[in-house]
């Protein structure tokens, strides 16, 4: 197995997990964290939030031994702001500090932060430079090709973060344009890759190892991360790293234990956030994991309306009666 060290943290160079706001909860985390990730991250925090004393964004902070190395995601657009949230994500004890300038969502963009931070890079060093001075841990900046392809501005913006203190360089090879459409640009992360000295992590349709290695190979970059292709399928990380290290293809999990998998998922979630707030969580998850099955357009349609883990116990149990 091979490693890579980002600040004094070693990681076995296999694929990390995304920051996946709405999705990348504990109970996710510890998921992929069992099945491999060779790291994770929290949902995006918001650094006014933390500042003004959300309570909500405290808790998206909170790191427990079984997911580290782990890293705190703040999001925000004033360097004063994101230092101070950095003190006290810091407090949480974190591996890393990552910074989002990566997030499309109208509503972050809207307020200067995540991805619209790609169009003002002398801001993004100051909130890198902030953050790096304020903390005693390492700093990784998450950031996107551009924000269109008519400006893309990726290795500005990855020169930039170094020189202002970021220990690491997440690049997912989209515009900010593009969203989540159309194919990941991977000479993107080999310029910048080229360009920088500090490890770069490649973003952008891994979703099997094959792509994993792909992404590997065709950029340089130190370390992969995945984020959608892992919701329903936290197996992936074990599956690429039995690629990585052998060479072999392992394939998906029969479908007895891939509804094994999902079960220890919904009651996680349900022992860490209550019954109530968990089986909300729990529909978009639950509809992942089904995926494939047969019948799964009526389970998807279920799954919007579970309320209780008897509802899910109901559920699950006509899927095994209609699937294995």
């Amino acid at each position: 197995m091979k490693y890579i060290t980002i600040g004094d943290v070693r990681l076995e160079r296999t694929a990390v997990l995304a920051p996946l706001a709405s999705v990348a909860d504990y109970a996710f985390r510890s998921m992929c964290r069992r099945f491999g990730a060779a790291a994770v991250t929290s949902e995006m925090v918001s650094a006014k939030g933390v500042c003004y004393g959300d309570r909500k964004s405290d808790a998206l902070m909170t790191v427990t031994e079984g997911e580290r190395p782990m890293a705190v995601q703040l999001f925000g657009s004033e360097p004063e702001f994101m230092a101070k949230a950095a003190v006290l994500a810091a407090a949480h004890k974190p591996d890393f500090i990552d910074i989002n300038c990566g997030c499309p969502v109208n509503k972050v963009v809207s307020t200067g932060a995540g991805a619209a931070l790609m169009k003002d890079i002398d801001l993004l060093g100051r909130i890198v430079k902030a953050v790096s001075t304020a903390v005693d841990i390492p700093v990784t900046v998450k950031i996107r090709r551009g924000w269109s392809l008519s400006s893309e501005n990726a290795v500005e913006a990855a020169l930039c973060a170094e020189a202002n203190g970021a220990c690491a360089i997440t690049v997912h090879a989209r515009t900010k344009e593009q969203l989540y459409s159309g194919k990941a640009d991977l000479d993107t992360i080999a310029r910048v890759k080229r360009a920088v000295k500090i490890p770069v992590i490649g973003n952008g349709d891994i979703d099997c190892a094959y792509a994993a290695e792909d992404m590997y190979n065709k950029t340089g970059c130190d370390l992969v991360m995945i984020g959608r292709a892992a919701c329903g399928k936290p197996w992936i990380f074990e599956q690429v790293r039995h690629y990585l290290d052998t060479g072999e293809i392992l394939p998906d999990p029969p479908k007895e234990r891939q509804l094994e998998i999902m079960t220890e998922h919904i009651e996680l979630l349900v022992k860490d956030k209550g019954e109530y707030i968990g089986m909300k969580e729990a529909r978009k998850h639950t509809a992942w994991y089904l995926k494939g099955m047969k019948n799964a357009a009526e389970y998807r349609r279920r799954c919007g309306a579970l309320s209780t883990l008897s509802d899910y116990y109901e559920l699950l149990e006509l899927v095994k009666k209609e699937n294995l």
